[in-house]
């Protein structure tokens, strides 16, 4: 098993009572420093996305944050390097377990939806999130809020057209 570059520092949040679970991919540096999850700009976007405040984001009765890759994984040769695969089948079912007011769970990126979808999840993350509508209520999919996707976004403008009023609509639902 390959070394942790910043050595381990499990980052994660959840409470028996979480109605919304955001599965993501894992912390990067900026995250791994703090120890608060969604502590970085893609959590600014995110919470821009979901239409929430820190305050609601950070109270784990409302949401559990949990990622793919419990640790920063190290850099890659364009980015960081993927969540480590042995995470998610060691400590996702146990910790889930203990969640059972769970009401909707968020897959953010292609490593989250192809692990929970399986089958399901269609050949690229933008398809996927385009039928969005086929894998809930169960689970909403989302692309990464990273600020480098950006592109991705102006590409895609159904996504801030159709998928996030959406979600806002899916999450206004569970905190009322």
């Amino acid at each position: 098993m390959p070394n942790l570059d910043l050595g381990p520092n499990p980052v994660f949040a959840a409470h028996p009572k979480s109605k919304i679970v955001i599965i993501g991919q894992a912390p990067g540096t900026v995250v791994h420093k703090s120890g608060v999850p969604w502590e970085d700009k893609s959590g600014d976007n995110l919470r821009t996305w979901l239409h929430v405040d820190k305050e609601a984001f950070y109270n784990p009765e409302i949401f559990a944050l949990i990622p793919m890759g419990f640790c920063y994984p190290g850099k890659g040769k364009s980015g960081d390097l993927p969540p480590r695969k042995e995470c998610a089948p060691l400590w996702h079912n146990p910790l889930l377990s203990h969640l059972k007011q769970v009401e909707l769970i968020i897959l953010i990126g292609k490593y989250a939806q192809d692990y929970y979808l399986g089958n399901r999840s269609q050949k690229t993350l933008t398809q996927t999130v385009k039928e969005f509508k086929n894998y809930l209520p169960e689970y909403f999919v989302l692309p990464h809020p990273s600020p480098r996707n950006n592109i991705w976004q102006a590409k895609n403008e159904w996504f801030k057209s159709d998928v996030l009023p959406s979600l806002k609509e899916s999450i206004d639902s569970i905190l009322k």
